[in-house]
């Protein structure tokens, strides 16, 4: 299984941007998937889940009412649409996804994921 995330770039505080995640070699139809970020210097975060239903969505308390996951599983891809982008955004976002949960499992642990992608990079100009 593989995964490429797409879509980083250079925004200036207050604009958007939308990240997305293919995967390569399973369907990720019964994959709960997570997005991750890791700015310079510090430790890797996570930033939001997906159940593998899309029922069920889960986010860091700092992103809540900016970003949105989301996916579809006919693509094999997972979304992250991030407004109001601010410059403790920047890092370089990971996707993630698990092989095991139910239809409305979200892990916020690095640890319930199996695959990572090699990551997007997201830079926020104040």
């Amino acid at each position: 299984v593989q995964l490429q995330a797409f879509g980083g770039g250079l925004v200036q505080a207050g604009g958007s941007l939308n990240v997305s995640c293919t995967v390569s070699g399973g369907r990720i139809s019964t994959y709960p998937m997570g997005w991750f970020r890791q700015a310079p210097g510090k430790d890797r975060e996570f930033v939001a889940a997906i159940s593998w239903s899309g029922e069920r969505t889960y986010y860091r308390d700092s992103v809540k009412g900016r970003f949105s996951i989301s996916r579809n599983n006919a693509l094999n891809t997972v979304y992250l649409q991030m407004n109001n982008l601010k410059p403790e955004d920047t890092a370089a976002y990971y996707c993630s996804a698990a092989l095991e949960g139910q239809s409305y499992t979200v892990y916020s642990s690095d640890r319930a994921y199996d695959y990572w992608g090699q990551g997007t990079l997201v830079t926020v100009s104040s």
